[in-house]
Formats: C-alpha cells, sequence, structure tokens
C-alpha cells in the first residue's frame, strides 16, 4: 500500500494501524523510529493513540506515562481509549492505585465510559482486594444505560470473590458470564474452565469444555492448556492423562507446553517412570522439548535422588539454549 499511493492513499488511521503491526513485528524501537518520520500532520490522537499502546504493551512506564502527557496537552487525551489503555496499563504492573485518578480526570473532562472502562475498573478493584469499591462500581456500571456488562466484567467479580473464599457469589456471577458467551470468543470459555477449576468445580469444567468443543470446530493447543491445567488442579489426573492423549492423537503441532503441565505433575509427585515415557512419546512423535521441560525432568531425578540424571537433563536444557 505504501508503495501505490496513487491507489492506495495513506490515512492517518491506516499510519496508526502500521505503527502497531511494527510494535509487534519488529518491536518498539521500530515503532517510535517510524512515529518520529511521520509527517506532523499525520500525527495526530490516532498515531499517538498507537504509540501510547506499544509503550503500555511492552511495560514501558515512564514512556507510556509521558506518551499520555504529549496527549493530554494535544488534547488528543479526550477520547475513552487512551484513558482505557493508561489504566490497563497501571493494573498489568501492579499499581491499580493509579486508575481512581484517571476516572477523576475522566469525570472532570466528561469523558465517556464504555463497558471497558468499567471492566478495567473493576479490575483495579480487585486487584486491590477492595471487595466494597468494586461493588460500588458494578452498581455504577449497571445504572449507566449507554453500557452493558459483558463476560469480562462478570468473570473479573467471579475471580474476586474466589479470592475472598466467597464460592456462591463467584457461581452466581459464572453463570452471569455464562449468558453473556456467544461463539466467537473462545477467552470466555477459558476463562469459565479456569475459574471453575478454582472452585473444585469438576462438573462444570467439563459441561463448558463439551460446550467449547461443540462451539468450535477446531481446538487449538492453548484450549487444551487451559483445560489440563484445570484438571490438574482439581486433581483429576486420570482425566487429564485421558485429554492429553487426545491431544497427541489430533494435534499436528506438538506444544511442549501442553506436555509440560502433566509433566509437572509427574515431577511433583515423583512419578518418575511416567515423566520418562511421556517426554519419550513426544520425542517419538516429532516434539521439541523446551529447556524448561529438561529442568522440570530434572526436579523430578532429583526427588529420586537420581543425581546424574538430573543433571544430564541440565546439559540437554543448556544445549536447547544455545541453539536458539
Amino acid at each position: 500500500m505504501t508503495d501505490r499511493k496513487d491507489r492506495f492513499p495513506l490515512s492517518s488511521s491506516d499510519m496508526a494501524i502500521q505503527l502497531d503491526l511494527i510494535a509487534k513485528v519488529r518491536g518498539v524501537s521500530h515503532a517510535e523510529k517510524y512515529f518520529d518520520e511521520l509527517p506532523d500532520a499525520l500525527k495526530d490522537k490516532r498515531a499517538y493513540g498507537s504509540l501510547l499502546n506499544a509503550y503500555a504493551q511492552a511495560m514501558m512506564k515512564d514512556k507510556t506515562e509521558d506518551t499520555f502527557e504529549q496527549m493530554r496537552k494535544k488534547g488528543f487525551a479526550s477520547d475513552t481509549l487512551p484513558c482505557n489503555v493508561l489504566m490497563n496499563f497501571y493494573v498489568d504492573v501492579g499499581e491499580p492505585h493509579e486508575v481512581s485518578a484517571i476516572i477523576d480526570e475522566m469525570k472532570e473532562r466528561n469523558v465517556s465510559f464504555d463497558v471497558c472502562t468499567y471492566n478495567i475498573w473493576i479490575k483495579s478493584c480487585a486487584a486491590k482486594q477492595d471487595s466494597d469499591e468494586m461493588e460500588r462500581v458494578f452498581s455504577q456500571m449497571i445504572a449507566d444505560e449507554s453500557v452493558i456488562a459483558n463476560w469480562t466484567t462478570y468473570t473479573t467479580l467471579a475471580s474476586m470473590y474466589i479470592k475472598l473464599g466467597n464460592s456462591e457469589k463467584a457461581e452466581e456471577f459464572l453463570k452471569e458470564a455464562e449468558k453473556r458467551t456467544t461463539g466467537r470468543d473462545k477467552k470466555c470459555f477459558h476463562y469459565l474452565i479456569t475459574l471453575y477449576s478454582h472452585l473444585g468445580k469438576k462438573e462444570e469444567v467439563y459441561r463448558i469444555w463439551n460446550w467449547y468443543k461443540a462451539t468450535f470446530p477446531t481446538i487449538h493447543n492453548l484450549g487444551y492448556q487451559e483445560v489440563l491445567s484445570a484438571l490438574v488442579r482439581i486433581g483429576d489426573i486420570e482425566g487429564a492423562e485421558l485429554l492429553y492423549e487426545e491431544w497427541a492423537s489430533k494435534s499436528s503441532s506438538f506444544d511442549p507446553k501442553t506436555m509440560n503441565i502433566l509433566l509437572a505433575w509427574y515431577a511433583k509427585e515423583g512419578s518418575v517412570t511416567k515423566a520418562e515415557q511421556i517426554i519419550n512419546r513426544f520425542v517419538e512423535k516429532g516434539g521439541n522439548p523446551k529447556p524448561n521441560t529438561w529442568e522440570i525432568l530434572a526436579t523430578a531425578y532429583l526427588k529420586d535422588n537420581k543425581v546424574s540424571e538430573a543433571l544430564s537433563c541440565m546439559e540437554k536444557a543448556t544445549a536447547v539454549k544455545k541453539c536458539k
């Protein structure tokens, strides 16, 4: 498109998209260079917003805050999106208390709240473990007729109540999240499976998993990883082993992360034979163990006082790292 500007006249929105893609593929430093070389006329709120998001994704605190401050001065921070990006950044870097100041600023500037604003605000309350504030924010969200709570809202609330030990309320919110689940977003199924496993609800884990499989014709590695982790978490190792066999028989992409879930449990329990068997079969099928795969097996050997075998695993882990 850039090479054929006669056919594709590029707008500032196009530039913002390209900046975002450069950051994802080549890294933030390349995105910065691209931004610096843009004509001033194209450095509008979209380009600045894209740069802000790149810094936030890279967890670069000073540059994220500096870019937002520049947007303030230029009048580009009057939209909801950059405020959401900054608030989410603060939650991600472990500074959820900073979110309140942004919320206050949005109110002062009459910046409208959307569903993401409320979800991030609720998430910040959960991170602070402030259930009272979380409930106040949720009540305000429900009262806001311009916003409709989505599954993220309810899984965040459920997660908070799980941490507080209120299983009944957590399950109530998970049921509400299910009502808002569509066949377009796998993430919701992942959250439901994980949260039900934290509640120890094995039947619910399997129910959501069956719903997941019926909804999506293809289940990728991440889906199997979420369910395997859930089954191991609730102690259903027999079920986890059966699921792993299902994955191994269907998958054409042997991601060691999937195997490592069961391997870690075998190592923890000192089941050396099973740990060896699962790695051997994985390699036979064409899989390539990662360094942490050999490190996990090493812990199993150490539990069994097999020091030489453990050292051999660490040598293999080092060799894989060097190959990279």
